[in-house]
């Protein structure tokens, strides 16, 4: 069976993107932890993000790495975390979280609830801060 970030990367279910590559999207989560909370994938779908080929796991990475420096310009938090769980989704993704303390990362955390508004407002400062650099 085909995992919900197939489906995104199809187009067969709404995401809000902030950036794509021919291998790779970052997408905002839709139950965040914080505002600008982002899921990066790499468009094949493997479960494991340490089975990834080695060349497309570098990539990811090196996506990853981008989006995230774009997060920190638009975002107050003073980093941006990262983390890689793998168990809510058969898709290797890496979260990218906006952060002032280690505790700003626990997932057991309630969610934000955020407009749609809100959403399609930091995707576009994500966009913007991406073509910036």
């Amino acid at each position: 069976m085909e995992s919900i970030f197939t489906r995104i990367v199809r187009g067969e279910i709404p995401a809000w993107k902030v950036a794509e590559t021919e291998d790779c999207l970052a997408f905002l989560d839709i139950n965040p932890l914080a505002e600008g909370h982002t899921l990066v994938i790499p468009k094949q779908e493997v479960d494991n993000l340490f089975d990834l080929d080695p060349e497309l796991y570098n990539r990811l990475l090196a996506f990853a790495r981008e989006v995230a420096r774009a997060l920190a310009q638009v975002s107050e938090a003073r980093r941006i975390g990262m983390a890689v769980i793998g168990l809510e989704v058969p898709h290797a993704h890496i979260h990218l979280v906006p952060i002032n303390g280690v505790y700003d990362i626990d997932f057991s955390k309630p969610k934000l609830q955020l407009s749609q508004e809100e959403f399609a407002g930091m995707a576009e400062k994500i966009r913007a801060a991406l073509r910036a650099s």
